[in-house]
């Protein structure tokens, strides 16, 4: 089969990886113009842009993919290279773009989705942070037929993953990028085979997964302890967790911490201690645990690292 792919981050660069690996012909990518980047802001080309140059894939990288849009001339030259690369089925996964009708119906098989939650919980684009912000126990990849909808298309292959008090964004993005790039080969295997079977989503359990918003990262320490620990966790690595200490002036980075199961008979915000077994502040419920830190400007710490140089007054 001839499989196109479209994805942007690096969640989409294993999956694109683990189709080229098994096998698979890739006549084309699609993948988001490059941004700047770092220091200097220099345009710097996608994870799935460098992979698909290091394995002689053409790639293209259209501003828009619908023909009423903003760039028509980008989607009509895009479509033209989907046209002429004959595809079978067109692999998506993270890309970025809305994928117009016209471009949904172009390859034979249409296009399949690797979305990272158990849908229909968490359609939308930020599911892995809000399945651990929301304190889920599980969530899992769901390969999707795609249609017009916001992920509302059949589901063809759902696997289903633990989440624990030690998740982040960041370990459970490689796990699912993981298990998606396998259950897309699978997809692909069985669709090659006419053995893909869909099933329509539940009507109920829909959740929508909102993007993330940088002033998300500032911790409300009225809410209880259990809820910031959840979001700390979720917001590793991006936006990232800030909170305001006492004693100092500019707001620290959270990168870890633990809600413990005592109260505090203070006011939230006030922290009760500071040691080498963490800093500890009174919440709206309960206490957080701060176990690693980040001045602004400075490198991640461990809280016995980050204490030898932080005064409070209780």
């Amino acid at each position: 089969m001839k499989v196109g792919f479209a994805g942007t981050p690096e969640f989409s660069r294993v999956a694109l990886q683990a189709i080229v690996n098994a096998g698979f012909s890739v006549p084309l990518v699609l993948t988001q113009p490059d941004r700047p980047s770092g220091r200097g802001l220099k345009l710097t080309p996608s994870a799935v842009k460098a992979c698909a140059l290091a394995l002689d894939i053409p790639v293209i990288q259209p501003r828009s993919l619908r023909l009423d849009g903003k760039y028509p001339e980008d989607a009509q030259a895009a479509q033209q290279a989907l046209i002429d690369a004959q595809l079978d089925v067109l692999v998506v996964a993270a890309y970025g773009l809305i994928l117009p009708k016209g471009v949904l119906e172009l390859p034979q098989y249409g296009c399949l989705n690797i979305h990272a939650s158990l849908l229909p919980r968490w359609r939308g684009a930020a599911p892995i942070q809000r399945a651990i912000e929301a304190g889920d126990r599980e969530t899992g990849i769901t390969i999707m037929q795609m249609d017009e909808g916001l992920d509302t298309g059949d589901m063809l292959l759902v696997e289903a993953c633990r989440i624990d008090d030690n998740t982040t964004s960041a370990t459970l993005h490689d796990k699912l990028a993981d298990m998606g790039g396998r259950l897309v080969v699978q997809a692909l295997s069985a669709l090659a085979k006419k053995s893909l079977i869909a099933t329509r989503q539940p009507a109920e359990g829909v959740t929508y997964a909102s993007k993330l918003d940088k002033a998300e990262a500032a911790l409300d320490l009225s809410l209880p302890a259990a809820v910031l620990a959840r979001r700390i966790r979720a917001f590793n690595p991006v936006p990232g967790a800030t909170l305001v200490l006492p004693g100092l002036d500019a707001a620290v980075k959270v990168w870890d911490a633990r809600a413990l199961p005592t109260k505090a008979d203070a006011v939230a915000g006030s922290v009760l201690q500071a040691n080498a077994q963490g800093v500890d502040i009174a919440t709206g419920d309960g206490v957080l645990r701060l176990l690693e830190l980040q001045r602004a400007g400075g490198k991640r710490q461990p809280v016995s690292v980050f204490i030898q140089g932080y005064e409070y007054k209780q």
